[in-house]
């Protein structure tokens, strides 16, 4: 079992809908834009919490298609979802199913109730940075970090606090959010974004600054997966230290 057998379980899921032929494309084409994306660590994530091999596929994949609905939201925010003809007529109702996707998987998932309401409640508060996101014209630090915060931050801190509900890592779940903003500067930096590079260098310096006291905090936590996800991320962010 790998990231992958997360991957087939989305596509279990979607098949299950019996969509029309093109619907099922449209879908399948954000899933491949998605993806790798989280496959990896929530595999690692879910057998170090000891989930067993059924749970953490349902769990996986419910984050998984959450995931995907978010970074076809953000694509189609940036002017990057290349991978439709009409993305703006197709896009926002693939989003709307991936999101209904996603919360009927995690439903069925053995999450207690509470656990599945705070996390959608976070995953909302989020998405709100995305407002400041699509009018800022000029990036400096300190927006970058609250854009961070929201974006990938609290993201990943629902992720895992989704994936390690009632485990004895659930109160591990808040180094996610120290993760998921080492990982956005990272990969920032790795596609040569302009919300990274079109800041003065000492922000850049800065928002590198910040992500590496981060991935310290996340290494405080000595889990193997956390540190497998740090190793893919570490190798980017020197590119840019003083």
């Amino acid at each position: 079992m790998s990231g992958g057998a997360i991957y087939q379980e989305s596509l279990r899921v979607l098949r299950k809908l019996a969509l029309p032929e093109q619907a099922e494309r449209d879908v399948m084409a954000a899933l491949e834009a998605a993806h790798p994306g989280p496959l990896a660590l929530l595999y690692e994530a879910g057998v170090e919490a000891g989930l067993q091999r059924e749970s953490l596929l349902i769990r996986g994949a419910g984050i998984f298609l959450s995931f995907a609905a978010g970074n076809l939201a953000d694509d189609l925010s940036d002017g990057d979802c290349t991978y439709y003809t009409r993305p703006f007529q197709v896009g926002p109702y693939v989003q709307f199913l991936l999101q209904n996707m996603a919360w009927s998987t995690l439903a069925r998932a053995d999450i207690p109730s509470n656990v599945l309401t705070e996390a959608a409640l976070v995953l909302a508060q989020a998405a709100g940075p995305q407002a400041l996101e699509v009018r800022t014209l000029e990036w400096t630090a300190p927006v970058f970090r609250q854009v961070a915060e929201g974006l990938a931050g609290q993201q990943w801190a629902s992720y895992l606090r989704l994936l390690w509900a009632g485990t004895p890592l659930a109160e591990c779940s808040v180094a996610g959010h120290l993760l998921g903003i080492a990982a956005h500067v990272a990969e920032d930096i790795r596609s040569k974004d302009r919300r990274f590079f079109s800041m003065p260098e000492e922000d850049q310096r800065e928002v590198v600054r910040w992500a590496r006291a981060g991935m310290e905090g996340v290494r405080r936590q000595g889990l193997r997966c956390l540190d497998a996800a740090l190793r893919r991320i570490d190798p980017i962010l020197p590119e840019v230290t003083p």
